[in-house]
């Protein structure tokens, strides 16, 4: 995670190898940076959590299968970082 100095409520995020800028603004109050991880959707982060939190909610996401890998086959096609 990555925030710019001029855009504090905005972060640019790893998904699954795959940089996005996220809007960090519901978490505000929550001391954010580099190595945390938070879940996000729709392009805003919901929560913070810890390692073992996102290593779970990975874990589940790749147990749906194909329709997981769509879904980073259609975020890798809108990354605005490459």
């Amino acid at each position: 995670m990555e925030i710019p100095p001029d855009q504090t409520d905005l972060a640019k995020v790893d998904v699954s190898g795959v940089r996005r800028a996220v809007n960090i603004g519901l978490l505000d109050g929550q001391p954010l940076g580099p190595g945390d991880w938070v879940l996000i959707h729709v392009g805003f982060a919901l929560s913070k959590i810890d390692e073992a939190e996102a290593r779970a909610a990975l874990e589940f996401l790749e147990g749906i299968g194909q329709a997981y890998e769509d879904e980073l086959a259609a975020l890798r096609d809108s990354s605005i970082e490459r």
